[in-house]
């Protein structure tokens, strides 16, 4: 392992400074509370190790530049949080559709509409899954800690351009501006986008699981590049089925058929837990808070999430063999308990915790009395 080096910062910087690490070399953004720490260290930092920085009038141009930068072979990203992040999701299908690796963190705010600009929540979970029209899939990560917030933004980059595809990062204002102690490698891994060999369609691949080689432009490509329906090369097909079904199954499979290279998740406690609570994001540092608060009372476990699309399934499957009772805590009225309902199929009680509004945490108090309420 290589050495490791410690630094004292927020989660915003972290993130920042995990993007660096891992090469991103272009940011376009435009200044959102609770996310603008991220972008002011990327103003400052970025021209200082070559890189371009560029503040857009809006986030709609952000995310396209964001687009036209990947094809001119840089490593983009840029951050928001709940309102710009609405604004983007017309590129982010785009993105999807041209297979262009790109990087969007988004620091979640109440919400909806201005909602309450300053306050946590985690009110963004849906979206990221599903905010785009038609058929399309983003992994989305989840930090908890201000080291996962550099380890995530290196594993996000990294992602992206693996697999050709724009990437989530969901944090939230209260992780954002909490301060740590962060371990950073000397040295961290650089994915690196395959280039054709020969003459090889830039948007057509055998294997499912791996995308396409990615051109770079202005280097003698005839190089096609559409958010229409298109073949391999490119060509526009708006009227042929088929053509359609093969794109859009690739572009789900090279996602979903490595879910598994993709899920990241920490598991506490869980060997036999009478009760799970299964938390993302800074919930997930209430929850085990309160696991020590009843320690010696009830045996609880944790499963804390840090990918949330695709999820990791299996973890809470086998969290259900064990607990009676999972809860869910979350900043919404609950975006992820539908999906721990459908994995645990009454296996297990599924007991909601919800708190929204003026950016409250849910406390480690709050989880403990909610666990022996209903556990008795």
């Amino acid at each position: 392992m290589s050495p490791r080096e410690k630094r004292f910062w927020s989660g915003n910087i972290a993130i920042a400074e995990g993007a660096l690490a891992a090469g991103v070399d272009f940011y376009a953004g435009y200044p959102i509370t609770p996310s603008s720490e991220i972008m002011e260290h990327m103003a400052r930092e970025l021209p200082k190790r070559g890189g371009v920085f560029l503040q857009a009038e809006d986030e709609i141009a952000s995310i396209f530049m964001l687009i036209g930068a990947s094809w001119a072979d840089a490593k983009p990203m840029t951050a928001t949080s709940g309102p710009g992040f609405s604004l983007m999701q017309e590129g982010l299908g785009i993105a999807v559709m041209t297979e262009t690796p790109l990087l969007v963190v988004d620091v979640m705010r109440v919400g909806p509409g201005t909602g309450q600009a300053s306050k946590a929540a985690q009110g963004d979970l849906l979206q990221a899954r599903w905010g785009r029209h038609g058929d399309q899939i983003i992994p989305v990560f989840a930090p908890a800690s201000a080291q996962d917030c550099f380890d995530l933004a290196v594993f996000a980059v990294n992602t992206a351009e693996k697999l050709r595809t724009p990437v989530i990062l969901l944090s939230d204002e209260l992780l954002a501006h909490t301060w740590e102690v962060v371990e950073v490698p000397k040295e961290v891994e650089r994915a690196e986008r395959r280039r054709p060999a020969g003459k090889e369609p830039p948007f057509g691949s055998e294997d499912p699981r791996h995308p396409p080689p990615m051109p770079r432009l202005g280097e003698g490509e005839a190089l096609l590049v559409t958010g229409s329906t298109h073949d391999p090369w490119g060509f526009r097909h708006t009227s042929d089925p088929a053509v359609h079904r093969n794109l859009v199954h690739r572009l789900w499979e090279k996602i979903w058929l490595n879910k598994e290279e993709l899920a990241r998740f920490e598991a506490v406690g869980l060997e036999n837990a009478e009760v799970g609570i299964v938390a993302y994001g800074s919930v997930a540092r209430s929850a085990l808070s309160a696991r020590e608060l009843l320690s010696g009372r009830v045996r609880v476990g944790v499963l804390i999430l840090k990918t949330l699309w695709p999820l990791p399934e299996e973890p809470i499957r086998e969290l259900a063999k064990t607990a009676k009772m999972i809860l869910v805590p979350e900043m919404n009225l609950g975006q992820l308990l539908w999906d721990v309902e459908r994995i645990v199929q009454g296996s297990a009680k599924v007991v909601p915790f919800s708190k929204v509004g003026g950016g409250i945490p849910i406390y480690p108090e709050e989880l403990a009395q909610k666990i022996l309420e209903v556990w008795g």
